[in-house]
């Protein structure tokens, strides 16, 4: 029996245009990105290191990809996280819940340039 791990290995994030999408990306979070053509459609891979902890995934652009607010929600992790959300804002985001402290860090969620609800999360420093 191998060991436990965690349940999700990837994402992808749906786009109607992957070049606007990966231009918010790169202005927000400084991703650089690998372009690929899987299964017929046209994904940017976000940066992934395998020695890392965390997951990855893509933009993904195809008819099967909607961009949606009401749909699964991914957590950016980010170091300021007022920054972040500047930055989406500045990039043509919009904020849709303003940065809160839940007690495990701070959260804010933004509308990116394709129209889905994206996350930020910041951990609390400890004192």
């Amino acid at each position: 029996m191998s060991a436990p791990s965690n349940p999700v290995v990837y994402f992808e994030i749906p786009v109607s245009d992957i070049g606007r999408a990966k231009a918010f990306y790169t202005s927000v979070f400084n991703f650089h990105f690998q372009e690929e053509q899987i299964d017929g459609y046209e994904m940017a891979l976000f940066p992934f290191y395998s020695q890392a902890s965390g997951i990855s995934g893509a933009l993904a652009k195809g008819e099967v990809y909607k961009a949606t607010k009401e749909g699964v929600l991914v957590y950016f992790h980010t170091e300021n996280i007022e920054e972040t959300l500047g930055l989406a804002v500045i990039n043509g985001g919009q904020v849709l819940y303003p940065v809160t402290d839940n007690g495990i860090g701070l959260v804010a969620e933004f509308e990116d340039t394709e129209g889905n609800r994206i996350a930020l999360f910041q951990g609390l420093t400890k004192q």
